[in-house]
């Protein structure tokens, strides 16, 4: 094994051309953290917002990438077999300490979940955050119930794709919107119940079609369409703030009585490792080799193009997962 890596380094937050492409030393693992040869690792919001300048607590320079799919290589307390299949996310990767945009990347051995599959790298790459952010926000911030309708705000990003499949997976009615009037046909086929073009005001739409309002909302988008969101919900139904889409993610002068519609109940999520059952993350890998799910399109990129690969992140320039490659 060599004793040096490729890794794409942030030397401080900038534009995509800032991402550079270096050989560093292949880390080390302390006791309770693993060396995961990683195979694949999924493009994320979280990365844009840290090399745009918008994320706290990031120290420079960094390997970013807050997941990354491929196998043991190194536990030093034998916890793990070296060639395990692991998926690896959240707890400060590609923030406190280098994360999955690198040929190998040390994590914390609580971050780590094992899994099996056949599936390729690329698929499997696109998998655990949209993963666990989408089965989180629909179970612990929606709670939402087989029949009941959800608005999916963002509903072409990789994650409101996700959430299509799960809430549908549960006997839900989706609505779903996109700013491009193109994209709805994307929606439809996806398996979405009713495709919205997003022109701001979704609410009047959504209650032509469920005049009560839907049971929950998915707001992905952030602060600009929260209130529309809100609006498009029924009395005691519940709105649950996951993404940021938008980059925009506070509310100046936030006055609860004034903003929150009457009875409308607002919730978030953010979650980590723990937050996806290895037993959920297998269950849907083996469905999605067995046909019977897809979380949407996945775009992958060779390390060497982490470049354009962000730019066409920031740019919103495909629908589904954008994914990196190292083999």
């Amino acid at each position: 094994m060599s004793t040096t890596m490729t890794a794409a380094v942030l030397d401080a937050p900038g534009p995509a051309d800032s991402l550079r492409l270096r050989r560093l030393p292949v880390p080390e693992p302390a006791p309770g953290w693993v060396r995961i040869k990683v195979e694949a690792f999924g493009l994320n919001r979280s990365e844009l917002h840290t090399r745009l300048g918008l994320a706290q607590g990031v120290t420079f320079p960094r390997v970013l990438g807050i997941e990354a799919t491929g196998t043991v290589d190194a536990d030093p307390d034998g916890v793990l077999p070296a060639g395990q299949q692991v998926v690896a996310m959240m707890g400060g990767m590609g923030r406190t300490f280098d994360g999955g945009y690198a040929e190998y990347t040390v994590v914390p051995r609580t971050q780590v979940i094992p899994f099996r599959s056949e599936l390729p790298w690329e698929t499997l790459g696109a998998v655990p955050e949209t993963l666990q952010t989408a089965y989180g926000s629909l179970t612990t911030g929606l709670d939402l119930r087989p029949g009941q309708s959800l608005l999916i705000r963002g509903g072409t990003s990789a994650l409101g794709l996700a959430a299509t499949t799960l809430a549908k997976d549960l006997g839900a009615t989706v609505l779903a919107t996109t700013r491009d009037p193109e994209r709805l046909k994307a929606l439809a086929e996806h398996g979405v119940d009713h495709p919205l073009l997003d022109d701001g005001g979704v609410a009047a739409r959504v209650r032509e079609i469920l005049p009560e309002g839907v049971d929950a909302g998915l707001e992905l988008v952030g602060t600009p369409t929260l209130p529309d969101t809100l609006a498009a919900t029924r009395v005691h139904g519940t709105v649950c703030f996951t993404g940021m889409l938008s980059n925009r993610w506070t509310v100046p002068d936030f006055y609860p009585i004034g903003y929150l519609p009457r009875g409308v109940r607002l919730a978030a999520y953010s979650g980590d490792a723990a937050d996806l059952p290895a037993e959920v993350l297998q269950r849907h890998l083996d469905r999605i080799a067995a046909g019977e799910i897809t979380l949407g399109p996945v775009h992958a990129y060779p390390l060497a193009d982490i470049q354009q690969a962000h730019r066409d992140l920031e740019d919103g320039r495909h629908v589904g997962k954008l994914v990196g490659r190292t083999g």
